[in-house]
């Protein structure tokens, strides 16, 4: 039960940290930096290094360090919003990765990830804490 109320909280808050993001009207490369401050909370990892890696080895150490699937879609979307930013400030190369990373990560985990041109918006984001349930935590 502690362990589903804490994955329930994350997930509310890694959302809530990109919907505050995405209605912020700031430049790009301040919303990419904050959207992956939030994949950082969420990965509860060293995102200066994970984040960092191949595509495949990223995916590769999520399911090894044992990520639960509920957080994964969130951090697919995520990543896919995080490299639409990127690509908006004008640098490629790290949206490319960041995209890379979360098509990686979705087929890992047996999930459609978003087409390269499909942004992530706060209906996307609240339609999946209303399917998971989790609309209503804080």
């Amino acid at each position: 039960m502690f362990q589903q109320d804490y994955l329930m909280r994350l997930i509310w808050q890694f959302v809530e940290a990109l919907r505050r993001t995405v209605e912020k009207d700031d430049d790009p490369e301040a919303q990419a930096e904050s959207v992956e401050g939030a994949i950082a909370n969420a990965l509860e990892m060293d995102a200066s290094v994970v984040l960092g890696l191949a595509p495949e080895s990223f995916a590769g150490i999520l399911q090894v360090s044992g990520t639960d699937p509920h957080v994964v879609e969130y951090l697919v979307r995520g990543l896919a919003l995080e490299s639409h930013y990127l690509q908006q400030a004008g640098k490629q190369q790290a949206a490319r990765l960041r995209y890379d990373q979360a098509a990686a990560l979705a087929a890992a985990y047996g999930i459609v990830p978003p087409e390269p041109d499909e942004i992530p918006t706060t209906a996307d984001f609240d339609e999946m804490l209303e399917t998971d349930g989790i609309a209503d935590v804080q």
